[in-house]
């Protein structure tokens, strides 16, 4: 007798099984189908900009006393400020705007950011940033990773290698996480589901990655989500993708305060959390969840991060001033 034996109910249960599989194939195929002809569809729907987004290097602030702070910019057209005309638009300038004028001294700008960068292309960056001995880079990525289906894990040890390797050379870190993939019109069910779930999750660990190599992150999220929605004409910029002047000053103030307490000039309180020490991957599970959140790490090397919700987010006009004059190199003063 044979000792492998199945029986005929057993047989029938794997039959089924093996039917259930076949068909979950087939659904998933025909699922990744649609998915890959929903983001051709977005690409064809979201047309390309006039020209390359203007670049905004430069001494900011440079009436002003003492030696100049370097600061890198670094990351996707995000942070490259694709989308605006004028180089004070961009996101380095409202930041070096921004710095300079609270810390009263100049500040150097360098953008190394490239528009259609994914996290893979940040250690050719991180290179060229270090030959400026930055002081401050400031990083926005995510947003590409998601919409090419970059590996995760991938994509998260790049950047989190960029951040230790800056901090190694004493240079602070702050990093907008990735944003709100699926807030993005011309994204349509259900590839906006899964992008909206894709990008949470990728800002998750993003968040870990960076404040276990030192740095501090800001959840972007669908922090901007609602008023993006109420005014995309003013919002979003011709390409109904990036954001416009306007939308890259209201992201930019959103980090300003984490930028500030990375540079040692956080002299606000912060709107108070709930249990504000947690472990590393509670605050950023928490961080996604809660857009506009600093996760901070407690001390160096330690498991422990801080949150912390700062009350004046999305004040573009307390940080850049109220006139559409953010400051242009040598012209901040």
């Amino acid at each position: 007798m044979n000792s492998f034996f199945i029986s005929s109910d057993a047989r029938q249960r794997i039959k089924a099984a093996g039917a259930l599989a076949g068909a979950l194939a087939g659904v998933t195929a025909l699922s990744a189908g649609l998915l890959l002809r929903q983001a051709a569809d977005a690409r064809r729907i979201i047309p390309l900009a006039e020209a390359p987004p203007p670049r905004g290097d430069g001494l900011y602030g440079a009436k002003l006393p003492g030696k100049p702070l370097s600061l890198v910019i670094l990351g996707d057209s995000s942070a490259a400020g694709y989308g605006v005309h004028r180089p004070r638009e961009t996101p380095g300038a409202l930041f070096a705007t921004g710095i300079s004028r609270r810390l009263h001294r100049p500040v150097r700008l360098h953008r190394l950011a490239v528009v259609g960068s994914v996290s893979s292309g940040l250690p050719w960056q991180v290179d060229a940033a270090l030959e400026y001995q930055p002081d401050l880079a400031i990083i926005l990525i995510g947003g590409n990773d998601v919409t090419h289906f970059s590996a995760r894990a991938s994509a998260v040890r790049h950047l989190g290698d960029t951040v230790r390797r800056l901090r190694e050379a004493g240079c602070r870190v702050v990093v907008g996480t990735c944003p709100d993939i699926g807030a993005i019109q011309p994204i349509k069910p259900p590839l906006r589901w899964l992008a909206r779930r894709w990008s949470r999750q990728l800002a998750a660990a993003q968040t870990v990655a960076v404040v276990g190599a030192g740095g501090r992150t800001v959840s972007i999220g669908n922090l901007l989500g609602p008023m993006f929605e109420a005014d995309p004409a003013r919002m979003f910029g011709s390409d109904r993708f990036h954001p416009s002047a306007e939308g890259y000053a209201r992201a930019a103030a959103v980090m300003m305060p984490t930028v500030m307490a990375a540079l040692g000039e956080d002299d606000r309180p912060a709107v108070p959390v709930a249990e504000a020490v947690r472990t590393l991957p509670e605050a950023a599970d928490e961080a996604v969840r809660a857009p506009g959140t600093e996760v901070s790490p407690l001390r160096a090397g330690a498991r422990w991060a801080q949150l912390r919700r700062h009350p004046w987010f999305g004040e573009s006009r307390h940080w850049f001033g109220s006139g559409s004059k953010p400051g242009a190199p040598s012209a901040v003063g």
